[in-house]
Order: structure tokens, then C-alpha cells, then sequence
């Protein structure tokens, strides 16, 4: 799966420039227009169906509307504006969230196919801040959930797999590594290794020490 920001990329709107989708193709790749830049429901809710409009109706969108352009968190009010009314018009959307497990909660009753909560502020390589609300939002959650932002390597990443998500989207963390194809294996291992993790279930964790090995059969020297 390929995000793609529409009001960013040419994906046909523009004829006279080249077409990102003469190189990723539909065919190969699932396409994800996203409305990265949106600061209004009004806008948001234009970008998608302009999207539809260039992918043959296809209503897979990726929703986010900004609060402001500092830390790029979104506007909380204006997401849920624009997605009450995107999914009254049949489009599958995955929404970008806060981590506040009730925000993410109302979004799915909504009905958003995909609630992305945010690790960390966009592009901040911070990683997840808050693995308690995290955890939260999959306990609750009948979607699926995809930590999307905040990333910064591949430890991250693992992280977010451990705590149950089913997916990290990034972009910053390995575009912006001094070996980005490296970062890029990196973050594949690490979403394995940390939805293994998940699934084998971890230790719980203790104030104090335990043997490994059993006590029963223990050789005293007598």
C-alpha cells in the first residue's frame, strides 16, 4: 500500500506533469490518496472525491484534517465533521487521530474502516509517547488500528507491533535515514518481530527475580 498525498502529487489532475502513476501502478500497488494539507472538513471532503474522480471511483481514502501547521496534530472537530460525511458518501476511510481512546472509539461508531492514531507528531521521529492510550485504542477497537506518525527507527516500529496494532504507516523514518533502503528492511523485520511478539504473549513483568530453571530434582551436595 502506496499513500499518496493528492494535494502534493500529481496522480492525473495535472496533464501537463508527470503522473506518479505511471510509476506506481495501481496494478502493483494498492493507491491510498490522502488529504495531507487539509485544514478544513470542507477541503478534506473535496480532496477525497477529487481522488475518487482520478481513480476510477475508487473511495479507499486515507482522512486527515490538521489543527495547525506546528506540530501538524489533527483538528479533532473538523476530522469528525469530515468523516461522518465521507462515509455517508460510501468512501472506506482510514482516519488519522489522536492517541485519545475515546476520539478513536467515536471514529470507528462513525464507521471508519481503519483508526490511526498518532505515536508521536508527524515527521518528529519521536516514536510512540504514550503506549498506555495505544494499547487502549486496540483493547476497544473492532478495526483495525495503524500507529501513523512519530516514527523514527526501527525499534518504534516493534514497538507499536507489540502492543497490538496491526500496521505502522511511515514515510519520514526511512526517507529521510542516511541508508533509506537499509531503514526500509529494517522496518520490515522489526513490524515481524514485534507482531510475533504480540501474538506469543509476553512475560509478566515482576518486582523481583525467579529461577529459569526448576527447583524440582535440585542437587544440594549431600
Amino acid at each position: 500500500m502506496v499513500t499518496v498525498a493528492i494535494r502534493r502529487m500529481n496522480i492525473g489532475q495535472d496533464q501537463a506533469s508527470k503522473n506518479l502513476l505511471d510509476y506506481v501502478t495501481p496494478d502493483k500497488y494498492t493507491i491510498l490518496p490522502n488529504t495531507a494539507g487539509c485544514y478544513t472538513a470542507k477541503d478534506a471532503i473535496r480532496t477525497c472525491e477529487i481522488a475518487a474522480e482520478l481513480l476510477n471511483g475508487e473511495k479507499l481514502i486515507k482522512l486527515e484534517v490538521l489543527s495547525q501547521s506546528k506540530t501538524l496534530f489533527p483538528d479533532i472537530v473538523e476530522t469528525i465533521k469530515a468523516a461522518e460525511i465521507l462515509v455517508k458518501k460510501d468512501f472506506k476511510v482510514m482516519v488519522y487521530t489522536t492517541d485519545d481512546p475515546i476520539v478513536a472509539k467515536e471514529l470507528e461508531n462513525i464507521g471508519c474502516e481503519c483508526v490511526m492514531p498518532l505515536g508521536s507528531a508527524i515527521g518528529s521521529g519521536i516514536g510512540i509517547i504514550n503506549e498506555f492510550n495505544i494499547r487502549e485504542i486496540v483493547e476497544n477497537a473492532t478495526v483495525p488500528i495503524i500507529v501513523d506518525a512519530g516514527v523514527g527507527t526501527a525499534s518504534d516500529a516493534c514497538i507499536a507491533m507489540e502492543l497490538g496494532c496491526d500496521g505502522v504507516l511511515m514515510n519520514t523514518a526511512i526517507a529521510c535515514a542516511k541508508e533509506p533502503n537499509i531503514m526500509a528492511t529494517a522496518m520490515k523485520y522489526a513490524v515481524i518481530a514485534g507482531r510475533e511478539a504480540f501474538l506469543a504473549g509476553r512475560i509478566a513483568k515482576k518486582q523481583s527475580g525467579s529461577p529459569s530453571s526448576p527447583k524440582a530434582g535440585l542437587v544440594t551436595g549431600e
